[in-house]
């Protein structure tokens, strides 16, 4: 197993040669999808890092993309790794980042990983309205809706989600998680969600646990 502090430190250093590296050795030693989800959870740590950095002006928007991207990667090598933990299909999944919100870097991380784990995802994409959600809802059947966000007027479109799942009288025939930075378990119950989560390995547990 590889040192995952090092590779956490790696993506909070946006250190690309190091962390690639790692993942690649990683990769060779034919791991379980067990283990690269370890690697996942320890890359999304290096992702805090990198937003606290942001936080402190010391990073720019630009950094913050870089680290986007460098995760994709990560998630593409690691996707063959990832998909072995379960190869057959178990459930579906609607995800979307809320009206208002143009943040994709964590729900783009959840849905390859939920994908990988033998979900079949739809991804609305950014800024969604609260009818694009029940129009996919009603089409798909999903068992699950994840709705991401990361500026605080999320927390509201949220809630406006919500709502209008339960006038479509779909609320009670879907798990709903919420994720990304504004929420936390006042949010998670003002809104009316069923769980929250702020990293994207959790989530997906959350998600298996459902389904199972």
């Amino acid at each position: 197993m590889i040192d995952l502090q090092l590779l956490t430190q790696a993506v909070g250093d946006l250190d690309e040669n190091t962390m690639l590296t790692l993942i690649n050795d990683f990769v060779s030693t034919n791991p379980s999808g067990e283990d690269a989800q370890k690697i996942v959870f320890a890359c999304q740590q290096g992702m805090a890092i990198v937003g606290d950095l942001f936080e402190k002006n010391e990073y720019y928007v630009g950094d913050l993309i870089f680290a986007g991207e460098l995760l994709s990667k990560t998630i593409d090598i690691l996707k063959p790794v990832l998909s072995e933990v379960s190869t057959q299909k178990i459930g579906s999944i609607v995800i979307g980042t809320v009206q208002g919100d143009l943040h994709d870097i964590g729900k783009n991380i959840f849905g390859s990983m939920a994908e990988a784990a033998g979900f079949d995802v739809y991804d609305l994409g950014i800024d969604v309205s609260p009818e694009a959600f029940v129009e996919k809802v009603k089409e798909v059947n999903p068992q699950i809706v994840g709705m991401s966000g990361v500026l605080t007027l999320a927390i509201d479109s949220m809630r406006n989600t919500i709502s209008a799942l339960k006038q479509g009288g779909l609320k009670d025939s879907v798990k709903i998680i919420i994720g990304g930075n504004p929420v936390n378990e006042d949010a998670c119950k003002q809104i009316g969600a069923d769980a929250f989560t702020t990293n994207a390995a959790e989530g997906l547990k959350i998600c298996q646990g459902w389904v199972n």
